[in-house]
């Protein structure tokens, strides 16, 4: 028996392969299928098994791509209903692969078609060994149960009977192996680790910890982080089948005013997917700002429309794939084009340009100090603001600058903070878009503010 994690950072999503000595299994597999053929390849085994948990709502499986490139079989949850050719499993189904079977065990509360495999080593002996819990269990935390609107009372106690009945039953040595680490917006508060065992989650998981079903619910049911657009519409390409890669248009190098032709059309957007600073100097105007060395894919598939065809804007021309993966395992398939040359080719051809004026740490300051009529917009999570905050600054998370820019003054001189820049740009972009004319981000955000030795308030 063989094991090995894949983790995809950004959506923080843990893969597996489960493999004997001639067959393997992959475990909720990402859409870019590749790494998963080489490494069947690599350890000498062909991928004959595909194995869902869920239907995630983050990001877009690979399921359908991987059974058409190895002809596997999918195994999912029969509750699932899932419209592709699959094997549906529930409760006390049994998969085998060579000397290994693998127990289904229905696990609902996160979704409601969740499943869970149990790993029986037969080589070794008769108790399970690994479980693939999908977003039933993390390390340190517990799957959200409140993706599914008028719901989440319904699924928090299943959630609880899903992880008291079933997964504390295994043994205490079970290893656990879930679909995400920190950093996934699919539980509240998971840990960086990305594996444990149940008898270590038993002693450690706060989740775990609370014996009342009345206050497990409560804990689960309130103050949660809010969901992206991208979670209900993940969950529903995931069950009706994603359309195949290779079925997906490949952007072309558009010059400048061709690129500009098109941007200009209702039905396209512009994503400028270079760092914060390089959007500030000069943007096209109206687009979005998504650096992609931030969370890229999380704050496209919250943000950005996801009926319109996509233009990106790089910093060359190697980013143009990496991008269009990002986009791609958020279920954003249309990006047709990318700037040719660049944001210079786009000035030497003369096109107009917009700018966002970048403030240090002491500019920042010099604002709170003396320019009372200045809005300071905070645009991390509430929790965030609450630990620490810019004196002044409101609150309001970035993607809900969508509707709440209707609050601020569209005259005034407005200044958006994150933690580092980065939300903090795409916020300006969205205020932009809604005809903010006086708008400056905090270069280096808070962290940048409280490092340079000015004070926070707390809420």
């Amino acid at each position: 028996m063989v094991l090995l994690q894949y983790f995809t950072p950004k959506i923080a999503h843990s893969s597996y392969i489960l493999a004997g000595s001639r067959t393997c299994a992959i475990v909720d597999p990402r859409r870019d299928v590749q790494v998963y053929i080489d490494a069947a390849k690599s350890l000498g085994t062909r991928i004959t098994h595909i194995l869902e948990t869920h239907l995630h709502a983050d990001f877009v499986s690979g399921h359908l791509d991987l059974a058409q490139k190895t002809g596997a079989t999918i195994y999912a949850p029969s509750m699932g209903k899932c419209s592709f050719d699959h094997v549906p499993v529930s409760e006390g189904d049994e998969i085998v692969l060579e000397d290994m079977v693998l127990q289904v065990h229905e696990t609902p509360g996160h979704t409601p078609e969740h499943v869970s495999y149990a790993v029986v080593d037969t080589s070794r002996g008769a108790r399970p060994v690994a479980v693939f819990c999908g977003d039933t269990l993390f390390v340190g935390d517990v799957g959200r149960p409140d993706l599914f609107p008028g719901r989440a009372r319904e699924l928090a106690e299943a959630l609880y009977a899903s992880l008291h009945d079933k997964l504390l039953k295994l043994p205490e040595f079970c290893e656990v192996y879930p679909a995400h680490a920190a950093g996934s917006l699919c539980g509240r508060a998971i840990a960086a680790k990305r594996q444990s065992t149940v008898g270590y989650e038993r002693l450690y998981n706060i989740a775990l910890a609370i014996d009342d079903l009345e206050t497990f619910v409560a804990s689960l049911t309130s103050d949660m982080p809010a969901a992206p657009d991208h979670f209900g519409r993940c969950s529903a390409i995931n069950g009706r089948g994603p359309a195949l890669v290779s079925s997906l248009p490949t952007p072309r190098a558009l010059p400048p005013r061709e690129f500009a032709r098109l941007a200009a059309n209702a039905d396209t957007v512009v994503i400028d997917a270079r760092p914060y600073p390089a959007f500030g100097g000069q943007h096209v105007a109206g687009s979005f700002s998504l650096d992609l060395a931030g969370n890229f894919p999380t704050f496209a598939g919250w943000v950005v429309p996801p009926d319109k065809d996509i233009l990106l804007v790089t910093s060359d021309a190697a980013q143009v794939s990496e991008a269009v993966d990002w986009l791609r395992r958020v279920g954003m398939d249309r990006t047709m084009a990318y700037l040719e040359g660049g944001m210079a080719a786009w000035a030497v051809a003369g096109l107009p340009m917009s700018h966002v004026p970048q403030l240090s740490a002491q500019e920042l300051q010099e604002v709170v100090l003396s320019s009372p009529g200045a809005v300071i917009v905070d645009t991390r999570a509430p929790a965030e603001y609450r630990s620490g905050h810019i004196p002044r600054s409101i609150s309001i998370q970035v993607a809900d600058l969508r509707t709440r820019y209707t609050e601020l003054d569209r005259s005034a001189e407005t200044v958006v903070v994150c933690s580092t820049g980065n939300r903090s740009s795409l916020g300006t972009s969205l205020l932009m878009q809604k005809g903010f004319a006086d708008v400056k981000n905090a270069a280096g955000g808070v962290g940048g503010f409280a490092t340079a030795g000015y004070s926070l308030v707390e809420s």
